[in-house]
């Protein structure tokens, strides 16, 4: 398997893959977008930071590509929708930069507060501009943080460890998590109202992008300080500049630009910005850890199928993917069943996990499912990636529940499909340790190995309906593997399994349904 290092990635990384047996990997950075699309289709795997562009254009010539990974925390340079549609995993490296980036805030602040870069420069200018340049102390005053991940947690701690007192926004994490960590959680309102420093940890998505503006600016205090370390764009920079010449923002603080590099421009060169060219992960320690990290993941993905850290599928370590296996395969097996047996377009897909799962994540075993129920409909090719895109696209509505409930099973997967003609449920579950079996059919029991060539019979439940059937399958040529008897619940009509040598033709079909006692026949086919 082939990986492409595109951008400058630490040593220690390229190493990995140098001495990983099965690996070749090839180091070309700096590559033109028409240079990397006429390569790009001999590589299985793509390593990249913020330089390569992978667009939808340069996915389309990648047709062997199945991962790409990212040396760093940062997105936005990928068409993740693109490479999701395509089945490619795309994977970074959250663990790698979060405390060298949290230490970037944290140095802005005191940079700012102390007029460090603007001592340094008077001094190298030859002048001693010590009265002009007093600063303010950091201690009891509130820091504000937009963003409550793991590089926001992490600047509450140290800011924290300077006697600051610390307010946090961040809508999707629960008040009382923030409060739990020791912090005060506000409305976005109110930090803007009482914050000293505000300090930006939040992605760059549509609800931030431009999120600190004009508005913004005038519910905050005057003489506030801005730090942004997190995304270009989060600020509004022309609001930023005029809030800074208006003298609302004491003083701003940016790593990181709408356009990058800035070049000269009249925010650069306000008097009371300071600014660096987005380093906040630019430390020996972090690139050497980003490097290990995303070669670590590939290699593990190209090998042995565990996904981590990918931003379009769920993480999957070597460990979780063996315990989820059978599940998986289960999964994968009673999608393709629903597929088959389901008339219409689907609107509706139900799962249910019922019994002891032991506390595992099962949305992996989700995704399985979509697979499955898509793979037979669906041109595009289908896999474990882009299961979920495809189905959003075609408005299915997904419905994930759990309960203690499994019948007399352990643990007892139900997955209910709902289109514009029918309803159709089937459940399964797992014998052993990894053996797979349907075990109802809407109101039907059996036990389905569900495997090779099959064919689904109902039938009045009478006396010689087996026979007769049994007997004209021999007639044709058509020997019966296996054969699994269910029963409806009202008695009234049977439900039959047969596994057969040679899948069941529409001409064999046609056959059959002319015998008195037989209502439908369905063939199913499942991979071996």
């Amino acid at each position: 398997m082939k990986v492409l290092v595109s951008d400058n990635l630490g040593e220690a990384g390229i190493q990995m893959f140098e001495e990983e047996e099965g690996i070749e990997v090839d180091v070309n950075t700096g590559l033109s977008p028409a240079e990397l699309k006429s390569i790009i289709g001999n590589y299985d795997a793509l390593v990249i930071r913020s330089a390569t562009k992978v667009t939808e254009d340069l996915l389309e010539a990648a047709t062997r590509l199945k991962v790409v990974g990212r040396a760093g925390i940062g997105l936005d340079n990928v068409d993740i929708p693109a490479a999701t549609k395509r089945g490619i995993i795309v994977m970074n490296t959250p663990g790698g930069n979060i405390i060298t980036t949290a230490e970037h805030a944290i140095g802005m602040i005191m940079a700012l507060s102390r007029n460090i870069p603007e001592g340094t420069a008077s001094l190298k200018a030859g002048r001693w501009d010590k009265k002009k340049l007093q600063g303010r102390e950091v201690y009891n005053k509130i820091l504000g943080i937009i963003g409550f991940g793991k590089i926001g947690s992490i600047v509450a701690d140290r800011a924290r460890g300077l006697k600051m007192r610390v307010i946090v926004h961040d809508p999707y994490v629960r008040p009382e998590q923030i409060e739990k960590e020791g912090y005060e959680s506000v409305l976005l309102e109110e930090l803007y109202r009482r914050s000293d420093y505000i300090t930006i940890h939040v992605p760059k998505l549509k609800d931030t992008d431009g999120l600190i503006n004009k508005d913004a600016f005038e519910q905050m205090k005057d003489g506030v300080m801005i730090i942004n370390c997190a995304r270009g764009g989060i600020v509004d920079e022309n609001d930023l500049h005029d809030a800074l010449e208006s003298g609302k923002v004491a003083g701003a603080a940016l790593d990181v630009f709408e356009t990058e590099p800035p070049g000269i421009c009249k925010l650069v060169e306000h008097d009371r910005l300071i600014c660096t060219p987005h380093l906040g992960a630019s430390t020996q320690e972090a690139q050497t850890k980003v490097a290990v990290d995303v070669a670590s993941q590939i290699i593990d993905y190209l090998k042995y199928g565990t996904i981590l850290n990918a931003v379009n599928f769920p993480s999957v370590t070597g460990d979780l993917l063996k315990k989820l296996q059978p599940l998986l395969t289960l999964a994968d097996q009673m999608g393709s069943l629903q597929a088959q047996l389901v008339q219409g377009p689907v609107e509706e897909v139900s799962i249910e996990y019922g019994g002891d799962f032991k506390e595992l994540d099962l949305s992996p075993v989700s995704i399985a499912v979509l697979r499955g129920l898509l793979a037979p409909v669906v041109k595009d090719d289908v896999n474990f990636v882009n299961a979920q895109i495809l189905a959003k696209e075609r408005g299915i509505k997904i419905k994930e529940t759990t309960s203690d409930d499994s019948e007399e099973y352990i643990n007892l997967v139900t997955v209910r499909v709902v289109t514009a003609e029918m309803t159709s449920t089937v459940s399964g579950t797992i014998f052993g340790k990894n053996q797979t079996r349907v075990v109802k059919i809407n109101n039907f029991r059996l036990e389905l190995i569900p495997q090779g060539h099959l064919a689904l019979v109902y039938n009045l439940d009478k006396p010689g309906a087996i026979g007769s059937f049994s007997t004209l399958l021999g007639k044709l040529n058509v020997n019966i593997d296996q054969m699994q008897v269910g029963q409806e619940e009202t008695g009234k009509m049977n439900i039959i399994f047969l596994k057969t040598n040679v899948a069941i033709s529409e001409k064999i079909v046609e056959k059959l349904l002319e015998l008195p006692l037989i209502i439908s026949v369905t063939p199913l086919e499942f991979d071996a």
